[in-house]
């Protein structure tokens, strides 16, 4: 990873980078189709959560907005930024606050989770219909039971 690039983490309440995430979003929802909330659930969602960011130059390249009990709300890499460990790292950073980590993934999104997979996020259950449009969702969830910290380093030195 480039040494140019920052971590920093965005307190809930604040709308630091907010317009910034909302526009990666919807970049990736154009060239992939998915991450298709609507702006105010969104906007809304960012400003309750932690939210943890990657910036280079000031440009925010990737971002994970985290609920209190560790529910990935987001997670969002850049597309020009993808393998180069940034989305573990936003996982790592969540990890070091909770004891589980849990979201949901469209059953379609295909890069998403093999992400999670490679990770050692586990399928709980298939929800039919969850998402706003009709699609079906995957509940994930990667646990205590697996030394989640230890886990999560481990990857981040490979």
């Amino acid at each position: 990873m480039s040494v140019n690039i920052d971590s920093r983490v965005v307190a809930p309440g604040s709308d630091d980078f907010v317009d910034e995430a909302w526009q990666l979003k919807e970049e990736i929802n154009r060239q992939e189709g998915v991450l298709k909330q609507r702006y105010n659930f969104f906007t809304d969602a960012y400003r309750r959560s932690t939210v943890h960011c990657y910036v280079q130059d000031e440009e925010l390249i990737g971002f994970a907005a985290v609920r209190r009990d560790g529910y990935i709300l987001f997670l969002a890499v850049s597309p020009d930024y993808r393998g180069e460990g940034i989305g573990k790292r936003l996982i790592a950073h969540v990890a070091e606050d909770h004891e589980t980590i849990t979201c949901h993934a469209r059953t379609s999104n295909e890069n998403a989770l093999q992400f999670y997979e490679h990770l050692g996020f586990e399928i709980k259950r298939r929800i039919d219909n969850y998402y706003e449009d009709g699609g079906d969702a995957y509940y994930l969830k990667l646990g205590s039971d697996v030394g989640l910290a230890d886990r999560i380093s481990d990857l981040i030195r490979r």
